[in-house]
């Protein structure tokens, strides 16, 4: 163990050349691949489990894309209670391979994969669908009855909050009032075949938004400002909430699910939620590097082949073209990691099939260089395996849903 933490500690301060150890663990391997650094993802996984406390953690499995790397997280703590799927079908996949406990986290009305959901629910498995509207509730209602099952069922709440000319969040949940939350409510009691267990309010404005960017001080100051008023509101907006499911239903909601890896802080807090869910946190993608109140480690990448040279301090390399998903602007490009030094040239980026980067350095055509992802999940999408790296060697490699046959989103 004192051997794993002393590569652990130089990879990531940079004390030996992180650059060497990883071009030696890689040496054998094709490229372009995908790697998690095992002993960073341990760590991570422990400065998680110390932000949450006592909360019980949800994982969010689109931020994993790997089932066996979701049973290798589940496996490092009792305080992992369940997940977080995004599709209907990937849920079922993650039921018939041996996780339980699964939370939707978004809504669907598609018939075929809600029988699937409700074949294994009979069969014992726990998944809680999502809805924010009525429609929602009426597609669910009608298949329950058909297979002559009952689901259980979480309500999706707008936590975002307003200030004079800012909307502070996203647009997620119909349910933004808690006379919707009444509405909402009340029509899956009145449903024989359906249950309401709870609700989720997700903060993205908290989660999701740095602020710690750097050369962005006002940006900065504004986005903690309006992080520190909303912080408050979104509290009293779940308090509400649950004290209007237990008046109506009778009884404590089983899931008041909050949180992100941004929002651990403030989320543990509120003694009513009793579940947060986690998920970029692990991998700790590029869009993480820029939050003041915690700093995880970078334990996944990929790597690319150079393959030119085309002119001094330029090098291009093979692929790369990995874009994270939502607006265009530079911080959803990949990032060069190792060797350090390196940048993006501004008018190409990221291609499909070459990348080019600027580089003072000196490096052979051959060598792999180093990026890390935006996004923690969408990584997984690329490619079908990820190589597993403890102590400076490769010593097992985990399969993404897409080395198991899988596109779920």
């Amino acid at each position: 163990m004192e051997l794993l933490s002393y590569y652990s500690t130089i990879l990531y301060l940079g004390k030996m050349n992180s650059y060497q150890i990883y071009k030696k663990a890689i040496c054998v391997q094709p490229l372009p691949s995908a790697y998690v650094d095992m002993d960073l993802l341990d760590e991570n996984i422990q400065s998680l489990l110390e932000r949450s406390g006592n909360k019980p953690i949800r994982i969010a499995t689109k931020s994993i894309r790997s089932l066996p790397m979701l049973k290798y997280i589940a496996s490092k703590s009792d305080a992992f209670i369940g997940f977080m799927a995004f599709t209907l079908l990937e849920a079922c996949f993650l039921a018939d391979n041996g996780l339980d406990n699964i939370l939707m986290g978004y809504p669907s009305m598609q018939e075929s994969a809600l029988k699937e959901v409700g074949r294994r629910i009979k069969d014992g498995k726990r998944i809680v669908l999502m809805v924010d509207r009525l429609e929602h509730l009426d597609s669910i209602e009608k298949v329950a009855r058909e297979l002559e099952c009952r689901f259980f069922i979480c309500i999706d709440t707008d936590v975002s909050t307003r200030f004079p000319g800012v909307y502070f969040g996203v647009h997620r949940s119909a349910v933004k009032t808690k006379d919707d939350f009444a509405k909402m409510l009340n029509g899956i009691i009145r449903c024989d075949c359906l249950e309401p267990v709870g609700l989720m309010g997700y903060e993205a404005q908290i989660a999701g938004v740095v602020d710690n960017q750097k050369g962005n001080n006002l940006m900065n100051l504004i986005t903690k400002v309006l992080k520190r008023n909303s912080i408050p509101k979104i509290a009293s907006i779940r308090q509400e909430l649950v004290a209007m499911f237990k008046q109506l239903t009778g009884y404590e909601p089983a899931i008041c699910n909050a949180g992100g890896t941004g929002s651990i802080e403030s989320s543990i807090q509120e003694s009513w939620v009793n579940e947060i869910t986690i998920g970029s946190g692990f991998f700790h993608p590029t869009l993480f590097d820029s939050y003041s109140n915690f700093q995880h480690k970078p334990a996944a990448f990929f790597a690319l082949e150079v393959v030119r040279n085309p002119k001094e301090g330029i090098y291009t390399l093979h692929g790369g073209g990995y874009i994270a998903s939502g607006d265009n602007n530079k911080n959803k490009l990949p990032r060069p990691f190792l060797p350090e030094g390196m940048s993006l040239i501004k008018n190409e980026g990221a291609g499909e099939v070459q990348t080019p980067v600027r580089y003072n350095g000196k490096l052979v055509l051959g060598a792999p260089v180093f990026f890390r992802h935006a996004k923690a999940g969408e990584l997984c999408e690329r490619f079908n395996t990820m190589y597993l790296i403890r102590g400076g060697e490769i010593f097992d490699e985990f399969k993404t849903y897409r080395g198991d046959g899988f596109s779920f989103l």
